[in-house]
């Protein structure tokens, strides 16, 4: 016998990996009555069986099981759907028959579901975000091989341990990097402070990093059904304190600030966030910049006011984390801090 054609004949003939697609909508099942039309189009209305449809090669790639999860404009995105969304993935990935899942969804808030479900996630199996700048009725849609792309990766061993993962334009990021940086460009997903995990295109997916900070199963976060009340308010010229007031009388749980460079935020608006945390608000500093980090600033300033920084962390997955520090227990500056340092 031809040991060569026998390997090559128990490699054919290996199944390919279950990887489930879970659809919520989003540009990438967006449609227009007119194919030049990439704005003024619908978001959420086509199908998942239509989605695969159109991406004949995935049956190469893997076998998909396809769930209609939601069909929502991801603007739209609510704690409930992010509740169910995250217990279903967890429930996928701990069935020995899944060995991957994708996600599409809409771009507007993808960062923030991917570093949800990165926090959350309890399994090393794969789990990729995918989304679509264009409409899928749109000329040169870029929907269809961002999916065969998202596909390939979550089916690629080398993907498993890696936390969650976001496939776009065949660039391969971590959910804890990457942040959207363009309101039309097919390549509006950047990890701008380190850069992309690695890439994949026609088939080949290779990793050129890992990632560090501890994530899915290394994380004590678990998703419940109350999620504590954090708002984002930003520091800006002439900024007032009647924002911050109002939300303590709401009974905010958390208030995350957008600060101006550093974090650094306006006289009046500082007084104000100190005299929430002084209430027991926490109060995490971020940035509006879009890329460094918000260094702390120790006894002269955080340690005095009870802050906490959210080192390079934006202010919409600073908002995310406070969340679930919070609904796990964690109370004061200290305990606060030592989430943002580790996550």
């Amino acid at each position: 016998m031809n040991t060569q054609t026998s390997l090559s004949s128990s490699r054919a003939a290996a199944p390919l990996p279950r990887i489930a697609v879970l659809a919520t909508g989003g540009t990438i099942a967006g449609a227009a009555a007119d194919a030049t039309n990439t704005a003024g189009y619908q978001a959420g209305v086509v199908g998942v069986e239509q989605l695969l449809s159109v991406v004949p090669a995935l049956s190469t790639v893997a076998h998909v099981v396809p769930e209609q999860t939601a069909s929502i404009d991801s603007k739209d995105m609510s704690m409930p759907l992010w509740t169910t969304l995250a217990q279903r993935v967890n429930a996928l990935v701990a069935a020995d028959d899944i060995d991957g899942v994708v996600i599409t969804h809409g771009t507007d808030t993808l960062e923030e579901t991917a570093y949800l479900l990165h926090l959350t996630v309890k399994s090393d199996k794969p789990v990729v975000l995918t989304a679509a700048m264009r409409p899928a009725s749109a000329l040169s849609a870029d929907g269809p091989l961002n999916l065969l792309n998202a596909v390939t990766v979550a089916a690629n061993a080398a993907a498993r341990g890696q936390g969650v993962l976001v496939a776009f334009n065949n660039k391969i990021h971590s959910a804890r990097d990457v942040v959207k940086t363009s309101t039309y460009a097919v390549d509006a997903f950047q990890s701008p402070e380190i850069g992309a995990l690695g890439w994949v295109q026609d088939g080949r997916v290779e990793f050129q990093r890992s990632v560090v900070r501890a994530h899915t199963r290394a994380t004590e976060f678990v998703i419940g059904a109350n999620w504590p009340h954090v708002e984002i308010v930003a520091s800006y010229a002439g900024v007032s304190r009647i924002a911050v007031d109002a939300l303590v009388t709401a009974g905010v749980r958390g208030i995350v600030v957008a600060g101006t460079g550093n974090g650094s935020i306006h006289a009046s608006l500082a007084q104000a966030l100190a005299d929430a945390a002084s209430q027991g608000v926490a109060v995490v500093r971020s940035s509006r910049v879009g890329s460094g980090h918000v260094m702390r600033n120790g006894a002269a300033a955080d340690d005095a006011l009870g802050f906490v920084s959210a080192g390079s962390l934006n202010p919409y997955k600073a908002r995310v984390l406070l969340m679930l520090a919070l609904a796990a227990g964690a109370t004061g500056p200290v305990a606060l801090q030592r989430a943002f340092d580790m996550y």
